[in-house]
């Protein structure tokens, strides 16, 4: 067997209707399309949304609220995580890789600290943000944080 004894399976082609090819191929005249409308001209094609001159319903539902394109969103990490954390691996920093590694956030997510649960070891925390309490509680056992 070779490239030229190739064959399609059988019934999976068919060939095309053509159309507009006279009255004797049974498609002439209106080609399938019936008589006069929209749709029975050239060039026609229905846009996205069109009900049939109905007002769609894109424009019939009142649009509201507020969209900031400059939000900026956090992955919030708490210091009882923080604790957990450094219980099961005794560090003196935890970066932003550090975080990775460990599977609290993704590479490109940007950090904030923020202040739930109690913070025993004296730890240097590197993250994007801190809440004040936060910031408060790791200075208070000791450590650092610094603001990325």
């Amino acid at each position: 067997m070779n490239l030229s004894n190739l064959k399609p399976a059988e019934g999976s082609v068919r060939t095309n209707k053509r159309l507009g090819r006279g009255e004797g191929s049974t498609r002439g005249g209106t080609s399938t399309r019936g008589h006069k409308g929209q749709k029975s001209r050239s060039g026609y094609s229905k846009k996205i949304g069109f009900e049939g001159g109905q007002m769609p319903l894109q424009r019939r539902v009142p649009k509201f609220g507020f969209k900031n394109i400059n939000r900026v969103e956090y992955k919030g990490i708490n210091l009882d995580v923080l604790q957990a954390l450094n219980e099961k691996s005794a560090t003196g920093t935890m970066d932003v890789a550090y975080f990775i590694q460990h599977g609290l956030v993704s590479k490109n997510a940007k950090i904030k600290v923020l202040g739930r649960g109690e913070l025993t070891a004296a730890v240097e925390v590197h993250a994007h943000a801190f809440s004040q309490s936060a910031i408060e509680a790791i200075e208070k056992a000791g450590g650092k944080a610094v603001t990325l």
